[in-house]
């Protein structure tokens, strides 16, 4: 009998100790795979079934490495309804990332911050290259943002700050340059580019002038969007530009991007506003100095002027 009371008791302690320890996985912080900010936020589909957004979007730009969020196994690298995707098991969770080109094997163990793809574009991210990053425990959809690590110190492989690093240089430099990041904007309304960036004969004075944008044509009326996510920091009206809008979209590359919106029917924003990527501001017009409805869009880069067509 004691011997029976020695075999319980151990068994309670072995029950007690699984049900109080929570899974390795759970209590794990993730690293973002990217750096660039996210510009697409969760939307837990209520039911599982309905619209929403079971990820988040990350802004990024073709061939950019993608690294592991967090030690695990490859369950899953291919194509999946025309698009690369890769899936890694971290026990009770696991992480989904689309669309990429894997540069790892299903049954491979990857550590937190150890390169696992490049990302492809094409992911509809209105109009822009995102990875699309997915979490779920079971059939559970959860947000990936929650469980992002963004201060606790970790020790990550050397080569994950070399990638990161590297990534933010190469962004960094184009800006500089004035090449632009493809993908990084999305087109603000639907058109087609007719007048563009540079030198030009202009169409009211008929002598050469800077063309600081590009001219996108498009009935009046027909909305403009955000071309990415960031705050209202002008709306204004002025004899050649019309109305003008002018949304701040923060630091990237070590550089403040904005995007300019002029000869507008109206806007349906205000300063100090946050407006989301594809979000309807206002409607395209032919106020200020136009022949016509058109968008004149324009991007600036610490306030210089540069191609937007280099970030389409």
């Amino acid at each position: 009998m004691l011997g029976m009371r020695k075999i319980f008791a151990v068994v309670v302690c072995v029950l007690a100790f699984q049900v109080t320890q929570p899974a390795h996985a759970q209590e794990s912080n993730l690293i973002t795979p990217i750096p660039g900010p996210v510009v697409r936020r969760f939307d837990a589909p209520n039911p599982d079934w309905q619209p929403g957004h079971r990820g988040i979007d990350l802004l990024g730009y073709p061939g950019e490495t993608i690294i592991a969020t967090a030690a695990g196994t490859i369950t899953y690298a291919g194509n999946l309804a025309g698009r690369g995707v890769l899936v890694i098991s971290h026990g009770e969770l696991r992480t989904t990332y689309e669309p990429v080109s894997p540069t790892v094997k299903v049954g491979d163990y990857v550590t937190a911050g150890q390169e696992v793809g490049k990302l492809n574009s094409g992911h509809s991210c209105s109009g822009t290259t995102c990875l699309h990053l997915g979490l779920k425990r079971g059939d559970e959809y959860l947000d990936p943002s929650s469980y992002l690590n963004h201060g606790t110190v970790r020790l990550l492989p050397a080569e994950a700050a070399e990638i990161a690093n590297r990534n933010a240089a190469a962004r960094e430099n184009a800006l500089v340059n004035g090449k632009g990041i493809p993908g990084l904007l999305s087109m603000p309304t639907a058109g087609a580019i007719g007048s563009g960036f540079g030198m030009r004969l202009h169409p009211i004075f008929n002598e050469w002038r800077m063309h600081e944008g590009v001219d996108i044509g498009a009935p009046c009326l027909t909305p403009i969007r955000a071309a990415a996510a960031g705050t209202v920091e002008q709306v204004s009206y002025d004899e050649s530009g019309g109305n003008r809008l002018i949304i701040n979209h923060g630091m990237i590359g070590g550089r403040t991007l904005r995007t300019h919106y002029l000869h507008a029917t109206s806007y349906q924003v205000q300063v100090g506003e946050h407006v989301e990527r594809g979000e309807v501001v206002g409607k395209v017009g032919s106020t200020g100095w136009s022949t016509g409805c058109h968008l004149h869009f324009a991007v600036s880069v610490d306030r210089r002027q540069v191609d937007p067509a280099g970030f389409l």
